[in-house]
């Protein structure tokens, strides 16, 4: 990066602005701002939404003589004398002041950093905040480490890191909390008021919500207004829970901002019109009785006519099917299929990992065999020629359903006719990325389904611009899975119970954890539980092991086997999760169970009770010590409903552990957190229909400012360009 000349930085200082880069302020730097921007900050506005993430009150100045061993204080005093000395530790020095007020005196220490001997200086007046602690060669004095200190005469006043309620930031590069709190405050104090606020201000009035430039000073340099002890504690508590006026302001905006962007999306999808005609004729039906291995349920049949309806209009579906575990969603999804085949048109299926994929591509090959129909799987790991086959049978048409990864979406990739595309696991991929597939066809119809529940609040940020179908029903005669608890220490009750799912001619899954980090480690665990299952304990019964590495060829064998009643126990790391469907599989025993979610659980779980048959789940953990792990044990044991696991899944861990924020295209947001700023989140949604609705019928200035400004944004955070 080059660096400007000295005049023409200080010009852009002199002109400080939210779109000015963090290079040219001071502190910063290009080196530095190249790390920055690693990071997403890039100008000063991206550095003003750098949030701190907890606040101290350093407010009250303790006289020397109150102090105690252990406590954080703050206190002022006066440089009395100053000591650098090399300890014997070749390489280790100490740095110390002796500070004084009119009650005592404290040694201060700072650890090998001999330059502080320039910068401090005897007579000085300081401000010291840290941790108080017992001096070690002194037992009966106490001292400060490398505590926060300020010189007040060099400050001229001005208090930043002690004397206030002082914000703390996690690390930014090179930049810690000390210097990114000075670089923040000149940029807090020299910024002009930005006249742009992205909130119309009926709603600022209606909502009685701070300016926004107000409530980004008072995020970083809060000041408490009370002028009690209990009431200033108060304030501080909301500061730190996120939930202060400015926290409050900010909030809403990111999600009001959102929702809004959200609403152009439906609207602009609502003016689209498809040039294809899809109709429910007597070959459709006649398709679909001939793979339906069992009646559907009222909840199925509702789903597929909505499905059907929107395949059958003018405009271009965007639905998402959700249901509980077990419900019948890829079954439906399926049927959802055969109506685009049967009208002439490809189909597209992703699944966001390799494993999945091929579920659904091995699932698809056996459900839809009565069809003949030509389905292709397209993965990352194909070999070349695999791959170039697989692409051409695609682009000429050849492949009627064509099942895949991300490696669907790749430029290379292109289809003859889509027009009916299914994104499993949504969640996984989220609200951006949907559409980059359907770029691939001429406006596609798109089904999303999720395996995992997801609570509201979730969905309306994942799912906000799609219709929604809810698979609400079980199938007939399914009956709650009953779920122990065990651990290692009762390993002759868990075998105890394979045994006897044998002897009733009923089948086990045997699940051991996979971790990306552990994935070695986790595949000899599975692979030495299923010989020593084989060879010590079940030497009578055939047993099955299943695990990603395998070539697909082996897989679909594996699952053949067992599907046939031909394997009695099959040994498994997470390949089985979602997908597989063996009605005679009884019992599910899950090792470790303690390093898996609460939805994780559920999703293993349900890979059982799809039979008329009491079916039974063992979770094997080692979770006394986690208070944490405890909890999902012990929730999965009471509850078989999905709805209510995921709501507490998402308040125990949060919306970016469940759904693995870093690889999906939920939006991070800066401020807001989807458990705790539910309500805001339906308000900002309420909100957020009104405005576009207002900015539709009678637009004024500043509507359309902030339109433009919300396109924008949608624009730089998520790569997105609305329509509206």
């Amino acid at each position: 990066m080059k660096s400007m000349p000295n005049s023409a930085v200080e010009a852009r200082r002199r002109a400080l602005s939210i779109d000015t880069p963090v290079q040219y302020l001071k502190g910063i730097g290009p080196r530095r701002s190249e790390q920055l921007a690693a990071q997403g900050v890039r100008t000063v506005r991206d550095l003003l939404e750098y949030p701190p993430f907890r606040y101290e009150d350093r407010t009250y100045f303790r006289p020397i003589d109150s102090l105690r061993e252990g406590e954080w204080a703050v206190t002022r005093g006066r440089v009395k004398g100053i000591q650098d000395y090399q300890t014997r530790r070749r390489g280790f020095s100490i740095f110390q002041m002796l500070v004084g007020d009119s009650t005592g005196s404290i040694l201060v220490k700072f650890f090998n950093q001999p330059y502080l001997s320039k910068v401090y200086g005897e007579g000085a007046e300081i401000v010291v905040y840290g941790q108080v602690r017992r001096d070690e060669y002194h037992r009966s004095s106490l001292c400060f480490h490398n505590p926060e200190i300020e010189i007040l005469d060099r400050e001229a006043g001005q208090s930043i890191h002690t004397g206030r309620v002082v914000p703390i930031y996690r690390k930014l590069g090179e930049l810690r909390a000390r210097a990114l709190r000075q670089i923040i405050h000149f940029v807090v104090s020299q910024l002009p008021e930005d006249s742009k606020d992205p909130l119309p201000s009926y709603l600022r009035a209606q909502l009685r919500l701070l300016p926004r430039s107000q409530a980004l000073a008072r995020i970083h340099f809060p000041e408490l207004q009370s002028t009690t002890a209990a009431g200033r504690a108060r304030e501080l508590e909301a500061l730190n829970r996120g939930v202060s006026p400015a926290h409050k302001r900010l909030i809403f905006e990111e999600l009001f901002q959102f929702q809004v962007g959200l609403c152009m999306v439906r609207e602009h999808r609502i003016r689209i019109e498809k040039d294809r005609s899809i109709r429910l004729g007597e070959n459709v039906r006649q398709a679909i009785k001939k793979i339906l291995p069992f009646h559907p349920t009222e909840a199925q049949k509702r789903v597929l006519k909505e499905i059907a309806d929107d395949l059958c209009s003018r405009r271009p579906m965007s639905r998402l099917l959700q249901g509980d575990v077990g419900s019948g969603k890829t079954i439906v999804a399926a049927q959802a299929a055969i109506i685009a085949v049967e009208n002439g048109y490809q189909a597209a299926i992703m699944a966001p990992t390799e494993i999945l994929a091929e579920q659904h591509y091995f699932y698809f090959r056996r459900l839809l065999a009565p069809l003949e129909y030509r389905i292709s799987l397209l993965k990352g790991s194909l070999r070349a020629r695999e791959k170039r086959e697989t692409l051409e049978k695609i682009r000429t048409g050849e492949s009627q359903i064509s099942i895949g990864t991300h490696a669907l979406i790749q430029e290379g990739v292109q289809f003859r006719n889509l027009a009916f595309v299914i994104i499993d696991e949504q969640h996984r991929f989220g609200v951006i990325q949907r559409n980059v597939l359907k770029e691939k066809g001429n406006e596609p119809d798109m089904l999303v389904m999720t395996a995992t529940p997801i609570p509201r609040s979730l969905a309306l940020t994942l799912y906000g611009d799609l219709d929604v179908s809810v698979i609400d029903q079980m199938p007939p005669g399914r009956r709650p899975i009953d779920t122990w608890w065990l651990e290692e220490k009762d390993r002759r009750k868990v075998y105890e119970e394979m045994r006897k799912t044998a002897a009733a001619r009923r089948q086990v899954y045997v699940v051991y954890p996979l971790v990306e980090e552990s994935e070695k480690s986790d595949l000899r665990a599975a692979t030495e539980m299923a010989q020593h299952l084989q060879e010590q304990v079940f030497p009578g019964l055939r047993i099955g092991l299943l695990h990603g590495r395998m070539k697909s060829a082996d897989k679909e064998r594996v699952m053949a086997a067992f599907a046939a009643g031909e394997v009695q126990i099959l040994v498994s790391t997470t390949v089985i999760e979602v997908g597989v469907d063996v009605a005679n599989a009884t019992l599910m025993v899950i090792e470790h169970a303690e390093r898996f979610g609460l939805a994780q659980l559920h999703q293993l779980r349900g890979r059982v009770g799809r039979g008329a048959a009491q079916s039974r789940c063992i979770l094997v953990a080692n979770a006394r010590g986690s208070p944490e792990a405890r909890r999902r044990m012990d929730i999965l044991c009471e509850s078989n409903d999905g709805f209510r696991i995921a709501e507490v899944d998402l308040e125990v861990r949060g919306p970016g552990e469940i759904i693995g924020t870093r690889q999906s295209g939920l939006p991070v947001f800066k401020y807001a957190n989807l458990v705790r700023d539910r309500k805001a989140l339906e308000v900002a949604r309420a909100e957020a229909d009104r405005f576009v609705k207002r900015l539709k019928a009678q637009p004024d200035p500043e509507c359309r400012q902030i339109a433009s400004l919300i396109q924008q944004e949608w624009k730089d955070r998520y790569g997105l360009a609305l329509v509206g």
